[in-house]
């Protein structure tokens, strides 16, 4: 009788630690690559046919491409740490703002905890940048990288012609001054930077991908990755082949570029702010095409090592099992409007590319639906079927992505910066405010997508420009907005 007691205990448990394996190996793998700086606007196949990128083409094809997402703001000039704080907390800017200096105390709340309680591995490597430990809350974690890879000491401005900004008395500020100048070079090891010890960090940051994925790839459980480049960000450093892929004459000039744009001394884009200062004042044609040319060739050589962890993936055996998310934290201006940071509530700094990958989702597709880029980490909880705590405020977009609806997640698309600037989107139309200088701008992003032709003052808008202010307010108070814009209303 004892006998067939532990017989029965032990088929019992046989059958409930295959039903718990079954039931692992039925979640979906997530993999999650972020870049840097990366702007909607530098992938081939999604319209800019200057630039290289055959992997990212790749994996647009694989899936949908989101191409109305959002970053959702900051509170200082390091856009990055705002962006990267909100996905991995799933909290809205000012919430996670609130907490930014106890986030080590969140922990248990944090998007690869929540992966991990799910049934996950989970692994990190790359770009952190968030004022929490990673070792903390991923279970495996491999060369964790600073928001920005030191370089162009003091010795460096040593060299030839170099001519200093006088914020920043290093090499690669305030160029290139003339067609003459060799104060710089990308594929010059000297500058430190992207170059470690000989090898490029792109190069780095791809075999520690493919470590994490072969290591999750032999895992019975599913995986999370979390693979965080720190390219195309500034220093944008390449090899000098991919630098010569893009001749100066081959590149077109942005078509909003400005020699100066009339309001950044009052919205915080003035030439003490670190992205502002790489280029002179007033912009030139040779120092946008220079500075575009060497965003180019990064990420094109990032595209190579993209393309070296795509097919590890494959490699696995388990694609058919795994979505793969691709974003990066903000846009990047680049001569647009005049400025050449992420510091703006401008499409191109707002706005990065989405693609998603995987089963369900059909291949070389496009929405337009707007989206916040941290709506990811949701969709990723629903793929999961992880619990999703209070603290997500994000939404998932999976069934836009599966095709399964059309119905927008979010009314309007907000955006802030610092008490400088706001903005929020409603349909195709777009307000700006400069609330130091009582300035407002009004877009109309389908007839004038890159954002130059004011509509404000034109009395046919004014209506719209109501109706948007109005959801801007709404916004404000559904996000804990610190910042009071109700005098504005006189404005309109």
């Amino acid at each position: 009788m004892i006998f067939l007691t532990r017989c029965i205990a032990i088929i019992f448990v046989s059958i409930l630690l295959i039903t718990n394996l079954a039931k692992a190996q039925s979640k979906p793998n997530i993999v999650f690559i972020y870049t840097d700086d990366q702007a909607y606007y530098t992938i081939h196949a999604l319209g800019n046919k200057e630039i290289e990128t055959p992997n990212l083409d790749r994996l647009a094809r694989m899936g949908k491409s989101f191409t109305n997402a959002y970053n959702m703001g900051a509170w200082h000039g390091a856009v990055c740490v705002a962006s990267r704080s909100m996905i991995i907390t799933g909290r809205t800017i000012w919430n996670v703002k609130k907490i930014e200096d106890k986030l080590p105390g969140f922990s248990e709340t944090t998007w690869p905890k929540m992966m991990e309680r799910a049934g996950y591995e989970t692994y990190m490597t790359g770009k952190w940048h968030v004022n929490i430990d990673p070792n903390k809350i991923f279970q495996h974690v491999t060369d964790v990288k600073p928001g920005m890879l030191p370089y162009g000491t003091p010795e460096n401005a040593k060299l030839p012609g170099f001519v200093s900004n006088k914020n920043f008395n290093t090499p690669g500020y305030n160029r290139p001054q003339s067609a003459n100048d060799n104060t710089w070079s990308p594929s010059d090891e000297r500058f430190g930077g992207y170059w470690e010890n000989g090898t490029h960090q792109s190069v780095i940051f791809k075999k520690n991908s493919i470590s994490h994925i072969e290591a999750a790839g032999r895992q019975e459980k599913p995986f999370f990755l979390y693979l965080a480049s720190n390219a195309p960000h500034d220093p944008r450093q390449s090899p000098e082949e991919y630098i010569d892929k893009y001749p100066l004459n081959g590149i077109s000039m942005p078509k909003s570029w400005l020699p100066e744009n009339p309001y950044k001394d009052s919205i915080g884009n003035d030439a003490s702010l670190r992205d502002e200062a790489l280029a002179p004042f007033p912009r030139t044609e040779l120092a946008i095409k220079t500075h575009l040319q060497e965003y180019y060739a990064a990420v094109t050589f990032l595209d190579k090592q993209i393309g070296e962890i795509l097919d590890a993936l494959e490699a696995t055996g388990k694609m058919n099992n795994t979505y793969i998310f691709f974003t990066a934290d903000h846009g990047l201006a680049m001569g647009r409007h005049g400025f050449m940071g992420k510091q703006t509530l401008f499409e191109h700094s707002m706005k990065p590319p989405v693609i998603v990958a995987g089963p369900g989702i059909a291949p070389n597709t496009i929405s337009e639906m707007p989206v916040y880029l941290q709506d990811i980490m949701a969709t990723s909880l629903e793929l999961a079927n992880a619990e999703k705590l209070n603290n997500v405020e994000f939404q998932s977009f999976l069934s836009a992505a599966k095709g399964i609806s059309n119905k927008r997640i979010h009314k309007a698309i907000y955006g802030g910066y610092m008490n400088l600037q706001r903005s929020v989107r409603v349909g195709d139309h777009k307000l700006i405010l400069f609330p130091k200088i009582n300035k407002i701008l009004l877009f109309d992003l389908n007839k004038d997508p890159e954002e130059m032709h004011n509509l404000a003052d034109d009395k046919k808008y004014k209506s719209t420009a109501k109706q948007l202010f109005a959801a801007l307010l709404k916004e404000q108070k559904k996000l804990n907005d610190p910042l009071d814009i109700t005098n504005m209303a006189e404005l309109l």
